[in-house]
């Protein structure tokens, strides 16, 4: 099997050379005529893209990870309701399959960074709209608008590292997930301490000056390596056939992972909006749940360097696929009837299956695909399904605990969900590319 970390000869010659390489790294045509613009170089190219998607990065989780650590805090505040609390953690996932049904053709339109550069700044002023305006109305208007930007950034993250960065996707794929999570870990662990120093407007709110470090390195990317959109079609190589086109809602293999992603992305967010609130329920001081919240973040860079280092040693990456997903079955196993004195290794459990899952879907969506329009269109595809899937996570769980009074009923279907998942993680992890030919 080849290592889904690397391309046969044909792929590769497949992606480089398609009608839509504008949407891969610009590559100097094989007529005389030279480029209209002089490419900055290569290792250039590489740290500007690295600095910017780890940027991107620290926006996307952080902003939702943390309202699970203060949303008592937050209820109390604004004097709501616990399904008012689990709305705010379901709308994200509307938010993000919207953003990832649309972003594809938008992103193509006017170009990635353009695209990228105005969601960024939509997500900076929603962070903010969120802390300004304490009242239900604008805490969810603020969240609304911080979500959808995220649902963009979801879709459009994979496009970019496979056009700007095509040599160094895994690794680029594999920072700009340990970022995200790390930095969501971070958040998650001071937000609760640092609300009860500055309030929670401000613990919340303050964050926003992440987005504004993002806006700034992505108009230098803009400025320096153009927009995705203008960039020069390279023919064909003789010899060389484009990828038939392809309908991702019609492809077996789309449909797998996004319910794959959908149903980790199901745990994850339920866990983000109720972990500590479980946790209190078990017996757990305030703040031991909330630091299990932050366990469950900080798993993610031990199960994204494991992940990559293993598959890059050929390790097969059908087994890893499986034992992650196995892993959130543990994990929701022991949160639900086994004891909390372990508390942190089922937290610790979930948070490196749900981050390696993610990691490899991500991936996966390079990897699978043979140019960035159709990375694009499989990210857009699967994350706007998975997300819809993800959204009745935090909403169910919040509704069946109100009505019930308990957390067993959710926790059961949680676990029922988890094993049906371990199947998809074998579906979707075997060696085919989107079109299910061999890799």
């Amino acid at each position: 099997m080849t290592c889904p970390f690397s391309y046969s000869n044909n792929s590769r010659a497949a992606m480089s050379t398609s009608p839509n390489v504008q949407n891969d790294l610009p590559l100097q045509s094989q007529t005389d005529k030279p480029l209209p613009f002089q490419l900055p170089s290569s290792r250039f190219t590489f740290w500007l893209v690295l600095c910017a998607m780890i940027l991107l990065a620290t926006n996307m989780r952080s902003p939702i990870v943390a309202l699970g650590s203060i949303a008592p805090v937050v209820q109390g505040a604004l004097n709501i309701s616990e399904t008012q609390i689990g709305w705010l953690g379901a709308v994200p996932m509307l938010t993000f399959a919207l953003g990832a049904f649309i972003s594809p053709a938008i992103g193509k339109r006017f170009g990635l960074e353009n695209t990228l550069i105005a969601m960024i700044s939509l997500l900076t002023i929603g962070m903010i709209i969120r802390s300004l305006i304490p009242t239900w109305m604008g805490f969810l208007g603020g969240t609304l608008l911080l979500t959808l930007a995220i649902g963009f950034a979801n879709t459009l993250a994979a496009p970019v590292i496979k056009q700007r960065t095509p040599n160094h996707i895994p690794l680029v794929t594999g920072l700009f997930s340990l970022t995200m999570t790390v930095s969501a870990g971070i958040v998650a662990g001071v937000v609760l301490p640092l609300s009860e120093q500055v309030g929670w407007q401000w613990a919340l709110g303050g964050w926003s000056i992440l987005g504004v470090f993002a806006l700034i390195i992505w108009v230098l990317l803009r400025l320096r390596l153009g927009s995705s959109n203008h960039q020069p079609v390279v023919p064909l190589a003789e010899g060389v056939q484009a990828p038939s086109p392809i309908s991702m809602w019609r492809t077996p293999f789309a449909w797998q992972i996004a319910i794959f992603m959908g149903l980790q992305s199901l745990l994850f967010y339920t866990a983000a909006s109720f972990l500590p609130s479980i946790w209190l329920s078990k017996g757990l001081s305030a703040v031991s749940a909330g630091q299990m919240n932050s366990v469950f973040q900080f798993m993610a860079p031990v199960a994204i360097l494991s992940l990559t280092w293993l598959v890059n040693r050929g390790r097969p990456i059908q087994a890893l696929a499986v034992l992650a997903a196995v892993l959130n079955v543990i994990g929701i196993l022991g949160v639900s009837y086994l004891s909390a004195d372990l508390a942190w290794l089922w937290s610790a459990l979930m948070g490196i299956g749900c981050s390696a899952i993610f990691t490899l879907s991500m991936m996966l969506f390079s990897m699978r695909t043979y140019t960035a329009n159709q990375s694009s269109e499989l990210s857009g595809m699967a994350q706007a399904v998975g997300y819809l899937i993800a959204f009745f996570g935090p909403l169910g769980t919040g509704w069946l605990h109100e009505a019930t009074d308990s957390w067993d009923l959710p926790l059961l279907i949680m676990l029922i969900l988890m094993v049906v998942n371990v199947g998809f993680a074998w579906l979707v992890s075997r060696p085919v590319m989107v079109d299910g030919k061999k890799v």
